[in-house]
């Protein structure tokens, strides 16, 4: 198949000051890792998630449907394999999950559906403004770059007194989970060339690291649930990774945690939101690069292998919707490809 994403290094600079270019990762030969099954699984789900959408681009089933969140991690499903906007294998479809994003962002630049069910409005406004930033790198359209600049802006405006975001644009306190969301959105739309003021991100990091406990899991928020658990702890160094934070001791400890939950073993077993966790955490040992990556991966893999509903073309989710759980599968599988521009070293 022939792949149109070309991979760049990728240097954060955020309010004119260079944040440092992520170390070079793919010290393994990471074409290895992709295995024939793999591959396969792969195709067979994209083609699946591809015959899910809608004919208004979106994705999601039931209360989901139009769901902007599921519909952005669909879109980076394909992306994932090498598809952009109208180029590639799923490039129509990309273009597609484009548009329907662009016609939900209201005129103060929240990305939502409002008949759609939603685990948390800033969730989805933070995927969609992800996805939409990672595809205007590539699709320079001139309504997108001002759509997606009002989505920005909103997110930096909506950063709490704590340094963090929480599930409504107006919230007064934060949590990890949804404050990834719009740090990794932040990371891409300053990649692609829009402006993000340092402060903001230098107030995430702050935030983000008061969350750390002493094992080097994550809280989810600073005072209350303080305990550490695996897909928030995942979700807490991706999100260090995504403001610029490559090394030191958050790092190292919030890694070493989550090599506690590799796949298949007895504490991995006893998870919550599978399919969350394990996008954030493959993410998170894919940035570290190495032997982390090596055996995180050849884990996850396998056992997402596994997990395909009696080994047909997709994943299933009892809380959410089986294109998400697709989308997530595919993402999380395809990472050897480093297609994905927010994931590239």
């Amino acid at each position: 198949m022939t792949h149109f994403l070309l991979s760049a290094t990728i240097v954060l600079s955020i309010g004119g000051a260079t944040l440092g270019a992520v170390p070079d990762a793919r010290d393994t030969d990471n074409a290895e890792l992709m295995t024939e099954e793999t591959e396969t699984a792969v195709q067979q789900a994209l083609a699946w998630l591809a015959a899910r959408q809608h004919d208004d681009g979106s994705f999601g089933s039931g209360d989901w449907r139009g769901n902007v969140a599921v519909t952005a991690i669909a879109g980076m499903a394909f992306m994932s394999g090498g598809s952009t906007p109208n180029r590639g294998p799923y490039g129509a479809q990309v273009n597609r999950t484009v548009d329907y994003l662009m016609k939900q962002t209201e005129e103060n630049g929240f990305i939502i559906n409002r008949d759609a069910v939603s685990q948390g409005p800033m969730y989805g406004h933070g995927f969609a403004t992800l996805f939409l930033a990672e595809c205007y790198g590539m699709s320079r359209r001139a309504e997108l770059r001002e759509k997606l600049a009002r989505a920005v802006k909103l997110i930096v405006d909506a950063q709490n007194k704590e340094g963090g975001w929480r599930y409504q644009p107006d919230s007064i306190d934060a949590d990890v989970s949804v404050t990834i969301c719009q740090v990794m959105a932040l990371r891409a739309a300053r990649n692609a060339g829009l402006h993000v003021p340092k402060k903001t991100i230098d107030r995430c990091i702050d935030y983000v690291k008061k969350c750390q406990n002493p094992d080097g899991g994550f809280a989810y928020q600073l005072n209350r649930d303080r305990q550490s658990m695996f897909a928030r702890s995942a979700a807490g160094v991706v999100a260090l990774y995504s403001a610029g934070v490559y090394e030191g001791p958050e790092i190292e400890k919030g890694l070493d945690y989550l090599t506690r939950f590799v796949p298949g073993s007895r504490q991995a077993a006893r998870v919550d939101h599978y399919f969350y966790g394990q996008y954030y955490a493959a993410g998170a040992m894919w940035l570290s690069g190495g032997a982390r990556w090596q055996k995180w991966y050849t884990a996850v893999r396998d056992d997402l292998l596994d997990r395909r509903v009696d080994n047909a073309r997709y994943w299933t989710s009892l809380s959410y919707t089986d294109d998400y759980a697709t989308a997530m599968a595919c993402i999380v599988l395809q990472m050897p490809n480093d297609y994905l521009p927010i994931l590239q070293r």
